[in-house]
């Protein structure tokens, strides 16, 4: 092949149409667990996440919610993926083993949001959310109806297996923040005169994007390491549906996603699809969530 302009933009597209290809066959699950919030900034706060505005009766003066009851912020980081083409390739025309190459290129930009998302949730037994606590943990500190009293709220079942999570992700924000600033963007260093190509007699292509991760309401989400077993659920539920926000304001959780990941596959399915229990019974918790198997939980 030529080392020319038009068969240089014709390199281009395929392997750009390659990596989009990538991109829409690539499947992403990340979206069920966390809601995508566009940034404009390096660093985006949240303080809001310390209130849960909640609709009062009108008496005498209107009481304004105060939003700003954290300081937690999410601070974007730059990825990228690169991949170099030998300009020996071109001339020879030995591209056919690139296209598959392009196409996992376009596939692990596109799991970036998952293993962010997931890998999040999983830290989330030793990881701070808004109000200072892990986002798993049993002493959150919530104002009780009183108004003055604080009590601790807990939103895990402990243990040491492998983790499980029960979500309400119903709400309009979901337990997890995916922030993106940029998306990935396909760019190429091609000409001939790049310093990449004449140095190097590489072809260089990558993508990179801006984007982080965090936490949004616990009250939303139940982690746990005990086994996954009809009792262990059980409490997974009361906890959520029972939750109450500041002032004793409940929340009106729906617990409707249990996440697992390989290791606990088996059990849940039999909570959540069997007609009856181990005992013979019937099951009583049959339907009443999803289940999530993700391979970026243990």
């Amino acid at each position: 092949m030529l080392i020319n302009a038009a068969n240089l933009d014709t390199l281009r597209v395929g392997f750009k149409t390659s990596f989009q290809g990538g991109l829409s066959q690539a499947e992403s699950m990340w979206d069920r667990v966390a809601t995508l919030v566009p940034a404009t900034q390096k660093e985006q706060k949240y303080g809001w996440l310390g209130k849960l505005p909640r609709v009062r009766k009108w008496i005498g003066p209107r009481a304004v919610q105060n939003l700003s009851q954290s300081d937690y912020s999410i601070k974007e980081f730059p990825w990228e993926l690169t991949l170099g083409v030998d300009r020996d390739d071109i001339e020879t025309d030995n591209l056919g083993i690139y296209t598959p190459l392009f196409q996992e290129m376009g596939a692990s930009t596109k799991a970036l949001p998952d293993q962010l998302v997931f890998e999040l949730l999983l830290a989330g037994f030793s990881t701070n959310c808004y109000d200072g606590q892990y986002f798993f943990d049993t002493d959150h500190p919530v104002i009780d109806a009183d108004g003055s009293t604080i009590n601790s709220v807990s939103n895990t079942g402990g243990g040491a297996g492998a983790a499980w999570f029960l979500l309400c992700t119903r709400m309009p924000l979901k337990p997890l923040i995916y922030q993106r600033r940029k998306d990935f963007e396909f760019v190429a260093k091609d000409r001939p005169t790049d310093d990449n190509v004449f140095n190097n007699k590489e072809f260089v292509y990558g993508a990179d994007a801006r984007a982080n991760v965090g936490f949004g309401f616990w009250q939303q989400a139940y982690g746990s390491k005990q086994t996954l077993d009809a009792t262990q659920y059980k409490a997974a539920r009361a906890a959520l549906v029972g939750m109450k926000g500041d002032n004793g304001n409940p929340l009106g959780n729906t617990p409707n996603l249990l996440v697992v990941g390989a290791s606990n596959e088996s059990a849940g399915r039999k909570l959540l699809n069997s007609e009856y229990a181990s005992g013979g019974e019937t099951n009583e918790w049959k339907g009443t969530a999803e289940l999530l198997v993700c391979p970026w939980l243990p």
